[in-house]
């Protein structure tokens, strides 16, 4: 076999390598990106006819604000792109603020959430801004599995 057939077999299969690469990461990319890990609405006192709601999602956290006339506003802040997230507690309800780096409003704020759960989000977010900066893949999880990891890498005791 001459030289020049060896280097086009090899350049074939580098070729081959690298789109079975892209397809994996695609799959990967598409698996993450349709999978709500935890979706919390708020409760107002004694009903909230309107309530909003956070989508926690692999990549990115998407917060529903409804208000009357069934308007609503759904802005989304990449997991990468948060810079803190605190818990503000009050004696029935908590409210979560989600800071962001890239937007022009830096606080996003979610009122009259169950303390446990905003605890529970922000530990999952917490979770999944750690796996963003190690840069590790989360879409070979279950999603169970996920959050059962995301839950043991951020098991410090919050007092309230």
């Amino acid at each position: 076999m001459s030289s020049e057939t060896m280097d086009i077999k090899r350049n074939e299969q580098i070729t081959s390598d690298k789109k079975s690469a892209d397809k994996n990461t695609v799959e990967g990319l598409v698996r993450k990106s349709n999978r709500i890990l935890v979706s919390i609405s708020s409760h107002g006192f004694p009903f909230d006819l309107f309530p909003n709601t956070i989508n926690i999602e692999e990549g990115r956290i998407t917060i529903i604000t409804r208000s009357f006339f069934s308007s609503s506003q759904v802005h989304s802040v990449d997991i990468k792109d948060i810079s803190n997230i605190f818990i503000n507690t009050a004696p029935f309800f908590a409210q979560l603020v989600i800071v962001s780096k890239t937007s022009t409003q830096n606080e996003i704020r979610i009122k009259n959430l169950r303390k446990k759960e905003a605890v529970f989000a922000r530990r999952i977010i917490e979770g999944l801004r750690v796996f963003e900066n190690k840069q590790i893949d989360t879409s070979n999880y279950t999603k169970e599995e996920l959050i059962a990891k995301l839950e043991e890498l951020s098991t410090t005791e919050i007092t309230m």
